[in-house]
């Protein structure tokens, strides 16, 4: 079945003046019909009158926040000029691609085209946030060891296991599995920090603890809907 895809459209023009206002409406337009064409559910018009060079537009933020809560999956823009210039291009790119959705521009006439050094620099800033997520797991284990250490904390009083019969389920601590994941810790990493804590758990167990936890609040979810 073919899904349709919800996109955002964002215009910009870096200044206020009112002979800009006539660039808003052809962008919005523009890419208005490249959305029909393309069967895709525009849930936002976003526009916007600020300098490229900013890294805090409001509009930019409330976009970023439509693809984090799901709402939105695809940004319609008229070319990457309208993400801004220079680093804050760059990172806003970064962050979307993070996020795991996608950019189209009219320029392209698709998804967004990038030059070598574009590419390198994601690929750079790419390898320096998992270096410091790295970083921080080792930084949360060993608090969390000091706390235990130097306290009566024990992480085993967060588990909640049910006996479902058949072999025995290997004891994690659920709530911080969840507390960590919020923190948006890979399951990869919140093993190693769970190894770290003396907790023998593989990646694949914290996926279906954390699975079976998201399954299992969508059911009470459901039962409390009238």
């Amino acid at each position: 079945m073919f899904k349709i895809k919800k996109a955002v459209i964002y215009t910009r023009v870096s200044t206020k003046k009112d002979s800009q206002k006539s660039s808003l409406i052809r962008q919005k337009d523009e890419l208005l019909s490249y959305a029909a064409k393309n069967k895709l559910n525009v849930v936002k018009i976003v526009e916007e009158k600020e300098s490229g060079f900013s890294e805090s537009r409001p509009g930019i933020l409330e976009i970023l926040d439509l693809i984090k809560r799901n709402k939105a999956e695809l940004l319609l823009i008229q070319d990457s000029s309208r993400l801004g210039r220079g680093n804050a291009k760059m990172a806003l790119i970064h962050q979307i691609t993070k996020m795991e959705a996608e950019i189209h521009t009219l320029a392209d006439k698709g998804a967004i085209a990038l030059n070598d050094l574009e590419k390198m620099i994601l690929e750079i800033l790419s390898v320096v946030e998992n270096y410091q997520q790295e970083l921080r797991n080792k930084n949360i284990s060993r608090a969390m060891k000091n706390k235990i250490n130097t306290s009566s904390f024990n992480p085993a009083d967060n588990l909640k296991n049910i006996d479902q019969g058949g072999r025995d389920r290997k004891e994690v601590p659920l709530k911080e599995i969840i507390r960590l994941r919020n923190l948006d810790l890979t399951f990869k990493d919140i093993a190693a920090t769970l190894k770290g804590l003396g907790y023998d758990v593989s990646k694949s167990t914290v996926h279906r603890r954390y699975q079976e936890y998201k399954n299992k609040k969508e059911v009470e979810e459901q039962i409390k809907q009238p």
